[in-house]
């Protein structure tokens, strides 16, 4: 577990885990609204070269940005009880780095080997963030960063 007392540290702790990544890496992101999964995302963005703003795809679902890898950006939270299919089983299969946010909502269809990431906004405004690695290629980014 990791605790960060400011926005700015989670995305610095964000680039440094994009540095571990690796073409078609996921991790998931829980947390309640105002956790900080954006803000999270922003510096995985920054740390894989993005160089476009990076805001939350609540409307759009997903969005996709280019960098040297492309990152997946979903937001699940409005396909509770969704069933229909949505294509992004191929997104999940591509070269890119997925992150999702409110993963519960798709669980059933997120892949087996991923990073989960638990976030949770403390009294005192701070984060801390809980993770559980399903895998060994991210047991070893787990290990790597004594996380």
């Amino acid at each position: 577990m990791l605790t960060f007392v400011n926005q700015q540290d989670m995305i610095d702790f964000g680039e440094k885990l994009a540095s571990y990544l690796f073409p078609g890496a996921i991790l998931t992101l829980e947390g309640d609204l105002g956790a900080g999964k954006t803000t999270f995302t922003k510096g995985i963005g920054k740390g894989l070269g993005i160089q476009k703003i990076i805001n939350s795809p609540t409307f759009t679902i997903v969005k996709i940005y280019q960098g040297n890898l492309p990152l997946y950006h979903f937001d699940a939270y409005r396909l509770e009880g969704q069933n229909e299919e949505l294509g992004f089983e191929e997104m999940f299969e591509d070269e890119g780095v997925c992150v999702v946010e409110w993963p519960i909502y798709i669980q059933d269809i997120l892949p087996q080997e991923r990073l989960d990431i638990t976030i949770t906004k403390n009294d005192d405004e701070s984060r801390t963030f809980a993770f559980q690695a399903n895998g060994a290629q991210y047991q070893n980014i787990v290990e790597e960063l004594k996380l």
